[in-house]
């Protein structure tokens, strides 16, 4: 008889759902787009069966890929477990078989030396296939359409990384897919690699290289002749792992780097880049450069942003410290030392979970959108995300004029990650439409709203009403319907 734990990584708002639906049609309200042709993928941890260890967190459930298939003016909805070497190991054993987030010393031993992956963290299609992914583990890959799992992919054998990361880029000027791996030749090592994917799915090169220290590398920049690594010490060890604390701690005595490589260059082209003071970043708006001039865009925070990676040195979680503001790095290649050239805040809103028009990936831009917190806003009620942070709008900035607008979603509401759709291949900038998540925490109901991305104050312009609430969530993407493979 399942019975999950009562800590906060599986109640209120995380309370799981396990729930796997097809449902044709969706309710909508509002002016609904018919021109929106396309699926918007996106996944959030949902464990299959009680943890083994009831301190586990949210981070450590099975991935569960909610598909929204637009197609002749409606929406229909298909939500299924990504079947992962994990899941499919403990569905037929009827209990969890795997230990605690990213310790295999917990596993039992029927399972040691399995991939430990959970395909939780973002969907993405490339190539024909979705590829669902966990930066601890190689990509899942699934048809973008039924959900039905391949399995684990190396493209033909040349992939020689045992990780795959959970943010690739699409580069929009040859259609590549830029992707690298950490902890690249076993768990806890330095060992990272930068690879490139051709639309084709063909696997053009992998260059590998050491970070200054291991640590979590969640995700990374392109530019059109960079990619580019930052390293922020929320970092691990095997003394940590035996002694049961959480995978990965906050050290304050290490610096932050970010490490810019030449796209087709190899480790000895690497450059490091020291950051002024120790500081929290995790997500990656954009990046581009201009020559050797390099602008890495990046929501930063004074201090430690997960409570549940704790601080090393046992300082207790500072909440204040731990608010991101979107941030610009700006180092030189032409520089003779190792410093940044500026670091320059972008707004003063609260914001995390940065999305951009991708057709400007790795390129200048203009327009920015992301989750944004503004804790003066009314809340009805209970729970927020595993940060603690509850995220109550949706933010847009104007890079060219610095202004910026939000959306706020009411005070029993919380907001999941927007994605950019452009209203057409040729349409400028920002012209489209921003989709996005609005749980609704009191009356257990999501809506899929879709706004005017350059008039986001003015509201949803139509809502996709599900019957359900869908669990809090970690990313998703938007595919054409021109990427995708027919049934």
């Amino acid at each position: 008889m399942a019975h999950f734990p009562t800590t906060k990584g599986f109640t209120d708002t995380l309370r799981p759902i396990r729930m796997e639906c097809d449902i044709l049609d969706l309710e909508m309200e509002g002016d609904f787009p018919a021109e929106l042709n396309g699926t918007f993928h996106r996944v959030h941890p949902d464990a299959l069966f009680p943890p083994r260890y009831p301190d586990d967190q949210f981070f450590n459930g099975d991935g569960m890929i909610t598909l929204f298939r637009f197609r002749n003016g409606r929406i229909d909805l298909k939500q299924r477990y990504a079947h992962t070497d994990k899941w499919k190991l403990e569905h037929d054993a009827g209990r969890s078989l795997f230990g605690a987030y990213r310790n295999p010393l917990t596993d039992l031993d029927e399972v040691k030396g399995r991939i430990r992956g959970t395909a939780n963290t973002t969907p993405i299609v490339h190539a024909g296939k979705l590829f669902a992914l966990k930066e601890d583990s190689p990509p899942l890959l699934m048809h973008p359409l039924t959900l039905e799992t391949e399995g684990y992919g190396n493209f033909n054998g040349k992939l020689k990384s045992q990780t795959f990361t959970a943010h690739p880029k699409i580069d929009p000027l040859t259609g590549n897919m830029c992707a690298f791996s950490y902890a690249s030749k076993g768990l806890l090592t330095r060992d990272c690699a930068y690879m490139e994917i051709s639309p084709a799915g063909e696997l053009l090169f992998e260059t590998f290289f050491e970070v200054p220290y291991y640590c979590m590398m969640h995700d990374f920049a392109i530019t059109a002749d960079y990619a580019l690594f930052h390293i922020v010490p929320c970092t691990s060890n095997w003394e940590r792992l035996k002694a049961g604390k959480p995978h990965f701690g906050f050290d304050t005595s290490l610096p932050v780097w970010l490490g810019v490589l030449p796209r087709h260059g190899s480790a000895r082209d690497i450059r490091w880049f020291k950051a002024p003071k120790t500081i929290f970043a995790s997500h990656v708006m954009n990046a581009f450069n201009d020559g050797t001039k390099i602008c890495f865009d990046t929501p930063q925070a004074e201090g430690n942003c997960f409570p549940f990676f704790p601080d090393i040195h046992d300082a207790p979680f500072d909440p204040m410290a731990a608010r991101p503001y979107l941030t610009r790095w700006v180092v030189d290649m032409d520089s003779k030392g190792d410093a940044f050239q500026s670091v320059e805040p972008l707004t003063s809103m609260i914001d995390e979970f940065p999305r951009i028009d991708e057709r400007y990936a790795g390129q200048p831009y203009r327009h920015g959108w992301m989750l944004v917190m503004d804790p003066d806003k009314p809340f009805e009620g209970p729970g927020a995300r595993a940060s603690g942070f509850r995220m109550n709008q949706i933010g847009h900035i104007d890079l060219a004029t610095g202004k910026s607008d939000a959306w706020y979603c009411g005070p029993q509401s919380i907001i999941q990650e927007p994605q950019f759709i452009p209203r057409s291949r040729s349409s400028a900038e920002g012209d489209g439409y921003i989709i996005a998540l609005v749980d609704n925490v009191v009356t257990n109901y999501s809506d899929l709203a879709i706004f005017d991305a350059l008039k986001l104050a003015d509201g949803p312009i139509a809502r996709a009403k599900l019957p359900f609430r869908v669990r809090s969530g970690l990313h998703g993407n938007w595919a054409d319907e021109s990427k995708l493979p027919r049934l």
